[in-house]
């Protein structure tokens, strides 16, 4: 370890910066360790290797001082009431704030949400024991071929961004097709298919929500298959030696229909709202639900798909996340997406070409998380 490490060298003085730093030569390094960044904290490098280093107006963190957002200090909380509503009334005043959120955050938290919190600790600590076994154990999983069942990477885009970010994630598809139990870890096996369950239950129900939210028919959503594929992402970001140099995640929006977060206490989530950065400081038993680009896209625009990020851990422990993508991403799915007929008019024509969600993966796949939209290169 020693050896790889020292070519995955700190930055340099300014002077040496541009004659000594072989960026495709330090990211294969990197690459090839197939430790990913928990190696480099185990192996208790001080200084942030240049790979990893952003830019500073990446870094920029403006908040509101003096403007009509001063009030606002984070993304709303809906109670979701156990998913059981006892009168119209309540299910109506729950459907109105999903709505509220949706079209001015794209994201909301939900409490009272229906999945256990047994359930969610444990998830939690499935993506810790994983990150945290032998990595002699790990390197087996270590690819970047997406086309397998279970990959451990760290930056699914590490050669086209512009800077690596400071952590790891492991992924699978879980729906429609779940894999076979020999294809996932054992450390972490029998709690992702039990939590997957139960995500694509709460999934289900959040499409009925924010079909009402549309004007439509509560299966709406569904019917058009928007709650069909469930990937899940783990991620694991390690303390990092110097968090004001790097990101945990650089600026993006995601490319599904919705996302279910689990995220752990140590705080790091941002989300992007008219320019300016609002924390979303962690609330227990939580779960954060965002708007993705493809049903921004459906809704054409009426939801939106806001920019979001994640800090470099300042913390002395790790912090591990858990996003469920719903979206069948590269794996076969013939139909057609474009905006819902019942939503356009001759007062407000599609903004967007019909697309497969395949076209939408491969194109995020290839681009990687460059700061732009994904969604500008599908408009009309």
């Amino acid at each position: 370890m020693e050896t790889i490490v020292a070519k995955i060298k700190p930055y340099p003085t300014e002077t040496t910066k541009i004659a000594s730093f072989d960026r495709v030569s330090e990211l294969k390094a990197f690459d090839e360790t197939k430790t990913g960044v928990k190696g480099l904290f185990d192996a208790g490098v001080t200084q942030l290797p240049r790979i990893f280093h952003e830019s500073p107006s990446n870094l920029a963190n403006p908040k509101p001082l003096s403007s009509d957002l001063l009030h606002l200090t984070t993304i709303p909380t809906i109670d979701l009431g156990g998913r059981v509503f006892g009168d119209k009334a309540k299910r109506k005043n729950t459907v109105d704030g999903v709505r509220e959120a949706a079209e001015k955050w794209g994201f909301f938290q939900v409490i009272n949400h229906g999945v256990s919190l047994d359930l969610l600790d444990r998830m939690k600590d499935g993506v810790r024991r994983f990150n945290e076994q032998a990595p002699e154990v790990k390197k087996q999983y270590y690819s970047r071929d997406f086309s397998r069942e279970f990959v451990y990477t760290s930056n699914f885009d590490l050669y086209t961004s512009s800077a690596a970010s400071w952590r790891d994630t492991f992924s699978c598809y879980m729906a429609p097709n779940p894999p076979k139990p020999q294809d996932l870890p054992a450390i972490c096996r029998d709690v992702m298919l039990e939590y997957s369950k139960q995500t694509v239950s709460l999934g289900e129900f959040l499409f009925e929500l924010l079909s009402e939210a549309l004007g439509l028919k509560p299966n709406h959503l569904k019917d058009i298959d928007c709650s069909k594929g469930l990937r899940m992402l783990c991620h694991y970001y390690p303390p990092c030696p110097e968090p004001d140099l790097t990101l945990g995640a650089s600026k993006h929006s995601d490319s599904s229909f919705i996302t279910v977060l689990l995220p752990d206490q140590i705080e790091g989530l941002q989300v992007l709202r008219e320019g300016f950065w609002f924390d979303v400081p962690p609330a227990p038993g939580a779960l954060i639900i965002n708007v993705g680009d493809l049903l921004q896209l459906i809704t054409n625009d009426k939801f939106i798909s806001s920019e979001h990020r994640v800090l470099a851990n300042r913390a002395t422990g790790a912090r591990v996340s858990v996003a469920c993508f719903f979206t069948t991403g590269i794996r076969p799915n013939p139909r057609i997406y474009g905006p819902i007929r019942e939503l356009v008019s001759e007062d407000n024509p599609p903004k967007y070409r019909d697309i497969t969600v395949k076209d939408f993966a491969a194109y995020r796949g290839a681009k990687g998380l460059d700061g732009t939209s994904d969604l500008l290169h599908f408009k009309i």
